[in-house]
């Protein structure tokens, strides 16, 4: 049985505009794609046109939660390709390219700078905040019409924290880290379970039983050592080459995320 509450959210994320949009052609491409995945219970998340070697337009999508799946890439080039042959936005030929957001994903909405809080993120503003358009830092929460930043390269004068207001982000993205990597695999296995309930495939969920979200999931309280003392603070989230490859060949499809499960 589906759950109206659940239902009534993914709407609400469907309908959320996005805070940082693509120009020109993309522009275009977008405005040929949104009603088509909005209709097929995806987000777009970013458009990228690239004359490299040709042109390619990649087309990021997800589900309301975040998730997606090989699976998904596949109905929406299915459905989407015919629309954007006959709209023709793009007046030469293309190679279309339908992925997911990956781990090192874009934030384009408020939602996402909220399911995020906590990671570490870089950030472009197209409006200079104190003299300067890039930051890099732990996201700290949206306040209003502003995401806070905890600061990890600012120099002896400038403020540890900034507050940088979202209409004015030109691109954000989350930074590759082993929490993030964690996290990711995470919402992976949680989404690939609700898949299989809903072909049938495992045991429905118990009416009682709520669906959370692993980003909200309270982890449990450091316990005290041999000492009696609470452990400190964790080290500040890395990142690191192998990370960053085994992101992009993730992306690429070459992984297989819930390999080890």
């Amino acid at each position: 049985m589906t759950d109206p509450t659940a239902t009534s959210v993914d709407t609400e994320l469907l309908a959320e505009p996005r805070l940082v949009v693509e120009p020109g052609v993309a522009a275009r491409v977008a405005a040929v794609a949104v009603p088509v995945l909005q209709g097929m219970g995806y987000r777009l998340v970013r458009i990228k046109v690239s004359g490299d070697a040709g042109c390619t337009v990649q087309i990021m999508a997800e589900r309301p939660d975040g998730s997606m799946q090989l699976e998904d890439c596949e109905a929406i080039s299915r459905a989407l390709s015919p629309v954007l042959d006959v709209a023709d936005p793009i007046e030469r030929a293309y190679r279309l390219e339908i992925s997911s957001p990956g781990i090192d994903r874009p934030l384009v909405r408020r939602s996402d700078f909220e399911r995020y809080t906590g990671h570490l993120v870089k950030i472009e503003m197209a409006v200079p905040h104190q003299g300067r358009k890039r930051f890099r830092g732990l996201l700290a929460g949206v306040e209003g019409n502003a995401v806070r930043v905890k600061r990890d390269d600012p120099r002896p004068t400038e403020d540890a924290e900034v507050l940088l207001v979202m209409e004015d982000i030109s691109d954000a993205r989350l930074v590759l880290t082993d929490e993030l990597i964690e996290e990711s695999m995470r919402r992976g296995k949680a989404a690939e379970r609700e898949l299989r309930r809903e072909l049938g495939l495992a045991p429905p969920q118990p009416a009682h039983a709520k669906k959370s979200d692993p980003a909200k999931s309270q982890k449990p309280k450091p316990k005290p050592d041999h000492t009696g003392h609470k452990p400190g603070k964790k080290p500040a989230p890395t990142n690191t080459k192998k990370h960053r490859l085994a992101a992009e060949r993730a992306r690429r499809g070459e992984i297989d995320p819930f390999e080890g499960d």
